[in-house]
């Protein structure tokens, strides 16, 4: 019951925004580590970004709007972020991205991977790779089991989340490294949600 219930609210994006706005301190460590990890308003015009399950739209704005693409499972979701937030936005999956190779200067996955069998983040990667350019930047930023055993709103939020493939980080590095290697690795608490956070630079 309490499933359907979150599966409800997170197919109506405005309530979805104020749920994870409230118990992720409004993204605030999010947005701090795109602003110092992928610097985008640096040089603007000279790199392209990928929001790779972008969601509502939620983080388009720590982007040069002209720069900016957002690609999402859910229609629902990039329809809204399309009538609130600057930027380009299509409906795309992990297996089959749909954009040209080579396309894009940096990349953003944020929140997406845990909702993700192994098989598909190995697809999704490899697709990944391919729209990048040689030497790219890749920012992942997932939920892992909070470290924290006090954090107990931390976990209690890991046993409501409606990702069923939160892992641990020599899990996620698995999943990552063979198309990425990681050039900084280091845990961040949003709120009261705990990620992995990867700064990895494209190989080959």
């Amino acid at each position: 019951m309490l499933e359907q219930t979150l599966d409800r609210v997170s197919q109506n994006p405005q309530t979805w925004n104020i749920l994870r706005r409230a118990v992720e301190n409004g993204f605030r460590g999010e947005k701090e580590v795109i602003a110092r990890e992928l610097d985008p308003w640096r040089d603007v015009g000279a790199r392209e970004f990928l929001d790779f399950g972008c969601g509502t739209g939620e983080f388009a704005p720590s982007f040069p709007p002209a720069h900016y693409t957002g690609v999402d499972l859910a229609s629902y979701y990039v329809r809204y972020a399309g009538q609130h937030y600057p930027g380009r936005f299509a409906v795309a999956s992990g297996d089959a991205i749909g954009l040209g190779s080579g396309r894009f200067d940096a990349a953003l996955v944020l929140g997406v991977f845990h909702h993700m069998p192994d098989d598909l983040v190995r697809t999704t990667v490899t697709e990944i790779h391919r729209v990048l350019k040689a030497n790219a930047t890749l920012l992942v930023m997932e939920d892992t089991p909070p470290p924290d055993p006090w954090n107990v709103a931390g976990h209690l939020m890991h046993w409501l989340d409606r990702g069923g493939y939160i892992r641990t980080n020599d899990e996620y590095r698995a999943l990552l490294e063979p198309y990425f290697s990681v050039r900084r690795n280091y845990l961040m608490r949003s709120g009261i949600c705990d990620y992995e956070v990867y700064v990895l630079d494209r190989v080959g």
